[in-house]
């Protein structure tokens, strides 16, 4: 991109900060969380708006038990040089009612507030690095396309199939989640994320009259659960965690069932599927027990692909022309890039910087907002990495 271009970016959005702020304040005050379908509407209407004020042709893709997705194409094709996907989120962990002890608060350099870092933050940068690009009319060599789910706090369950379906289409993928940690490293890595259900079943017996003839199926997961945790390797990044277990029907009943929920993160498909069969594959310990097992690694790793390496190359190119000595990190948690980078080039951990994910302390740095705004200006208008 030429170097007068780029100036009037940088000046154009630093002369935007204060209405960059009041947008992200609509987001935050239009609370949105993924368990109330209903609470989507408001958001979306933001971002519709805006989207179809930039050129996109924008339409909403209802969702049968979420709060559906906002789905927008860029009226002006960039030639025939290929499209790239603009990828967030608007939904949150924050139930309605919390901004009422956790209120938007502006002090100094810092916002607080329910999802200003995970992800309305980001979602601001995506429309203002766009309002930039339109007010000085510069032109994209790569199509722009948005998709916005409300869902992906649950796991992307319905939006992950317009997920996969659009990915192919792309060139490449700028997801805007926010960054990593203080420093605002980007997320050119997850770990794959699995979830497994196992149930047992044993045979209920009175503790105190007959024991002997009870089959225990809390005695049972409790072995069980020693073998899940020693598939823990976490100098390989493999982590196996029982979160919650359930089980038995009173203090004087041997325990006919149980059950136990896991979370598996992973760093790559090979280590996904060897734990997958491992955990699907386990058998009882106990004479007489049966395990139902159920689940799969249903977000795939991003890995660092060389796809996905030129394209942090080219960000860690423009950030330096910017000043900004930009990091790259692994991150433990899933996104929707984990789906798209089986597909294409992906870049994640766009969004702002800032700390507190799903926590009380949730905040993003102000004047950080301003230069990854910046950042993804310059790299939608990039052409292709190489």
């Amino acid at each position: 991109m030429k170097l007068v271009a780029s100036r009037q970016v940088f000046d154009y959005l630093v002369s935007k900060q204060d209405e960059m702020i009041a947008y992200l304040q609509q987001l935050v005050l239009a609370e949105s969380p993924s368990s109330v379908p209903d609470s989507q509407a408001m958001v979306m209407t933001i971002l519709f708006e805006s989207l179809q004020e930039l050129g996109f042709d924008v339409r909403i893709i209802p969702g049968r038990r979420t709060g559906g997705h906002i789905l927008a194409h860029y009226k002006n094709k960039a030639g025939n040089a290929g499209a790239q996907l603009l990828l967030g989120h608007c939904d949150t962990v924050w139930p309605i009612g919390t901004l009422k002890d956790m209120p938007f608060c502006i002090e100094y350099n810092t916002i607080s507030g329910p999802g200003v870092y995970d992800m309305k933050g980001g979602l601001t940068q995506m429309i203002f690095a766009l309002k930039a690009i339109a007010e000085f009319n510069l032109e994209y060599q790569l199509s722009p396309v948005v998709f916005i789910n409300s869902d992906e706090e649950l796991g992307s369950i319905e939006s992950s199939q317009q997920i996969e379906r659009l990915a192919p289409e792309m060139s490449r993928v700028f997801v805007l989640e926010p960054s990593l940690g203080l420093e605002g490293k980007l997320k050119t890595a997850r770990k794959g994320v699995g979830r497994f259900d196992i149930v047992v079943n044993g045979r209920a017996a009175h503790a105190g009259l007959e024991p002997e003839k009870g089959i225990s199926a809390v005695l049972e997961l409790a072995l069980l659960i020693q073998k899940l945790f020693a598939m823990n390797d976490l100098e390989r990044g493999i982590s196996v965690n029982v979160g919650t277990i359930e089980g038995g029907l009173r203090p004087n009943v041997i325990a006919p069932q149980s059950k136990a929920v896991v979370d598996v993160r992973v760093p790559s498909m090979t280590y996904a599927q060897d734990i997958e069969e491992a955990i699907l594959g386990l058998q009882p310990i106990t004479p007489g027990i049966t395990l139902e097992i159920s689940g799969s690694i249903s977000r795939p790793p991003l890995e660092r692909t060389m796809a996905n390496q030129a394209l942090w190359s080219m960000a860690k190119k423009l950030g330096a022309d910017m000043g900004l000595a930009l990091e790259e990190a692994m991150a433990g948690g899933g996104s929707d890039g984990n789906i798209t980078s089986q597909f294409t080039a992906t870049l994640d951990g766009l969004g702002t910087v800032g700390d507190g994910a799903h926590a009380r302390h949730e905040f993003i740095f102000i004047d950080k907002m301003i230069e990854r705004t910046i950042l993804l200006a310059l790299l939608l208008l990039a052409g292709p990495a190489t």
